[in-house]
């Protein structure tokens, strides 16, 4: 955020605070909607109410989109049906279709009712679709012509709809059963011909994706392929609407958050709302679910530690390297989940690649293990005599050393491929690889640690 934002923001913040109306109109005037829409979430509900009656319903029409989906139904019902008429038919489809989805069901069907026939048939065909399916991000404001125009029916035909088509990059083709054929671009229109036939000059459109795809799996297609529009198709290859680059940057961000969350074992649907605004409760709500689970399975780790208790006890100095060698498994297991996850979101990992993937990740547990037991090994060779530890009987540091490198080796090797199982396993029995690897990770690697490290010791110091 620029310096000279920052401060047209704070003096907005002042001028609301002192309920000065026409600084505060002044001030908002040349905020992009997204700026404002930050502005409005700050406030309590009063100051939001002062927000609305001061700037009006043209200004809130482009914010409603950006505010968070707690506050739609409370904004709208602040004006009146005529104004809600006009705020929701100027808004484009695929943002009215997420703003309607943010409201109740009664709400709902009072908004869709204010429409005109035209639009509320368009809005209830896209509110069949899920809210994070294609069909449900797709825009129905697409430019399309048909294959036996010329180039100057093209642009007489386009002319009238210059104002609610969303963009004009990328002119799609279809036949006389709206089946897609191809694209063509706008200035390909400008430099032919006006007599062209649309036929010669298409370009075949090979990319696109049915209503009923993820909305991740559209988002992927646009940045692989550097798209500008992602069309969206039916069984039947009929043009439904179009998907934009800014949908697929939305995207993005709500998939990558949701991603995140999960992995640090946080549940539930994430808000909409600024980390400062969103509830103490519900912040409380998301986290408490995971925590309480990996409590309970932290006891497992309890249970393999009375198990070697008597080991502990004779060599003492275990314990000193004990969480060392069980933190490396986690960190090492985390790492090859978390780069599993990210080729398996991707789309880069099939189902028959899995011993592939295996394969790799053994291998590369076993540098990794390799390398680490050799720095360790050395460390617990010369590291505890250097602070007057002692070992008991026949126990030499060069056996201790060497039991550590190995349990330590043998750790980082199963674990890494532990973390690249956990995710797909999760895959193969339907279940949400972030949300499965991150806890199973935790547990799986303390106990399989302390279950290697001790059986080492044992076999190794004879105990």
């Amino acid at each position: 955020m620029s310096e000279e934002l920052s401060e047209i923001l704070e003096n907005a913040e002042s001028a609301v605070a002192d309920r000065n109306s026409d600084l505060t109109r002044s001030l908002c005037e040349g905020l992009h909607p997204a700026d404002l829409a930050e502005l409005y979430e700050d406030q309590d509900a009063d100051t939001r109410r002062f927000l609305v009656d001061t700037l009006g319903s043209e200004a809130f029409t482009e914010v409603l989109a950006e505010i968070p989906d707690t506050l739609v139904e409370e904004t709208l019902d602040q004006f009146q049906p005529d104004e809600q008429r006009e705020m929701l038919e100027a808004i484009p489809d695929d943002d009215l279709v997420d703003i309607l989805q943010d409201v109740s069901e009664s709400k709902r069907k009072d908004f869709i009712e204010l429409l005109d026939e035209e639009q509320q048939d368009n809005t209830r065909t896209l509110l069949r679709y899920g809210e994070d399916t294609a069909g449900g991000r797709m825009t129905t404001q697409v430019a399309r012509i048909r294959e036996t125009m010329t180039v100057k029916d093209a642009i007489d035909h386009l002319r009238p709809d210059l104002e609610s088509t969303e963009t004009m990059a990328r002119i799609f083709v279809v036949d006389e059963n709206e089946r897609l054929i191809g694209k063509i671009r706008l200035r390909d229109l400008a430099f032919n011909p006006w007599n062209t036939l649309i036929r010669d000059v298409l370009a075949e459109d090979d990319q696109s994706i049915l209503a009923s795809a993820d909305q991740e799996e559209a988002a992927n297609m646009l940045s692989r392929y550097d798209l500008v529009l992602l069309p969206v198709v039916d069984e039947s290859n009929r043009l439904l609407g179009v998907i934009t680059a800014d949908d697929a940057i939305e995207i993005i961000e709500e998939e990558s958050t949701e991603d995140m969350e999960k992995a640090a074992g946080i549940s539930g649907e994430q808000s909409e709302e600024s980390y400062l605004n969103t509830a103490l409760y519900t912040h409380f709500r998301r986290r408490a679910g995971w925590l309480l689970i990996l409590a309970l399975l932290a006891i497992l780790s309890g249970f393999v530690m009375m198990r070697f208790e008597q080991t502990l006890i004779d060599v003492y100095l275990l314990s000193l390297f004990l969480p060392m060698v069980v933190a490396a498994g986690g960190n090492t297991g985390g790492q090859a989940s978390t780069m599993v996850i990210r080729a398996m979101a991707l789309g880069e990992l099939d189902r028959e690649d899995t011993g592939r993937v295996i394969w790799k990740e053994f291998r590369l547990g076993i540098l990794l293990g390799g390398l680490l037991a050799v720095f360790i090994g050395i460390v617990a060779v010369f590291g505890p005599p250097v602070f007057g530890f002692s070992l008991p009987g026949d126990i030499s540091f060069a056996k201790f050393g060497l039991t550590v490198a190995i349990a330590l080796g043998a750790q980082v090797a199963t674990s890494t491929v532990i973390g690249a199982m956990l995710p797909i396993g999760a895959r193969s029995i339907k279940l949400d690889p972030a949300v499965i690897a991150a806890p199973a990770i935790t547990t799986a690697v303390d106990v399989s640690g302390m279950v290697i490290y001790f059986t080492v010791a044992r076999s190794i110091l004879s105990l």
